[in-house]
């Protein structure tokens, strides 16, 4: 699948999310590790936000990726896929 011609649609990336957190690969951008350690969130933290969260919105298009969100009521991720085994976090807060 390429992830960068289309997005997939908001259950779709729901649901491959959940299945790579559950034992795939999930890697860091150097910008995403510096606003979790700001805000004081761990692997844990964005673990949990991609089991447990929600998509708002549909991907949006960003540097030639197509990025995704997920919150929860304390957290927002927003990740990209780079394969059907891996996602890499770009970005994370605490609201």
């Amino acid at each position: 699948m390429d992830f960068e011609s289309a997005p997939l649609d908001k259950a779709e990336a729901v649901k491959l999310a959940l299945k790579i957190v559950l034992g795939e690969t999930v890697t860091y951008s150097t910008h995403a590790l510096d606003e979790m350690d700001k805000d004081n969130m761990t692997d844990t933290d964005v673990r949990n936000v991609l089991r447990a969260g929600t998509m708002p919105n549909e991907a949006e298009l960003v540097k030639g990726s197509y990025r995704y969100r997920m919150v929860t009521r304390k957290f927002a991720v927003v990740f990209v896929f780079r394969s059907e085994t891996e996602l890499k976090i770009v970005t994370a807060w605490r609201f």
